[in-house]
């Protein structure tokens, strides 16, 4: 395990601990099923929180391993991977610098992580170091707003929102990032809803893509 002390963030985590319980009583948890349905055999999650996935990931599924470098988010992932129905295990990394060798893994979920990640395509690019040639890409962000005034609102709002969201930012293009990774999109859902009373539809995508064979 490299060193993690550069991206602890206690005061986030317990923001975003009560945060997501709320966004899944608001509907996130049905975006998480659609997110999961169909893998199978072994598969990492980066960014993987507090682990509100665990219990959603299907029967087919033979092994979870969760990446999460928070520590107080990978303690309560620890507690959610004891409760599910199918192994997981939680492991303390860096998702630029994952401790895998390549190809280790069927499938990759992300999920509401890509926002925060200094540059995503570096994330991505390392993600499918540690998948199998044809391995699938499972994808639920929050994204850039193809409105142009919404977007330019998104822009403006950034700066600020980074600092006080752990590192999260609303603009991102994440399905360019995607391609500029080398991995092949097959299908995007695009979308908005509001994950919390206090805050504004968002636009999310959620879907799938794949490492080339």
């Amino acid at each position: 395990m490299g060193d993690l002390s550069g991206l602890q963030n206690p005061k986030f985590a317990r923001a975003y601990e009560r945060a997501s319980a709320a966004a899944e009583a608001r509907g996130t948890g049905r975006y998480r099923d659609r997110l999961l349905a169909g893998l199978r055999g072994r598969v990492i999650e980066i960014g993987a929180g507090n682990g509100l996935n665990f219990p959603r990931f299907p029967a087919h599924v033979t092994e979870v391993v969760g990446v999460e470098p928070e520590d107080r988010l990978r303690r309560l992932a620890e507690r959610a991977a004891a409760k599910a129905a199918v192994p997981v295990r939680v492991v303390a990394a860096d998702a630029d610098d994952l401790p895998f060798e390549a190809g280790e893994f069927d499938a990759a979920v992300v999920s509401l992580v890509l926002c925060s990640m200094p540059d995503p395509v570096v994330t991505l690019g390392e993600l499918r170091r540690v998948l199998k040639p044809g391995g699938e890409v499972r994808f639920f962000e929050h994204v850039r707003s193809r409105s142009r005034p919404a977007g330019l609102v998104q822009d403006l709002i950034t700066p600020l929102w980074s600092r006080i969201a752990g590192g999260c930012r609303p603009n991102r293009d994440t399905a360019a990032s995607l391609e500029r990774a080398g991995l092949i999109i097959e299908e995007i859902d695009r979308f908005s809803y509001r994950p919390a009373r206090s805050m504004p539809s968002q636009p999310h995508i959620l879907g799938r893509a794949r490492s080339p064979r």
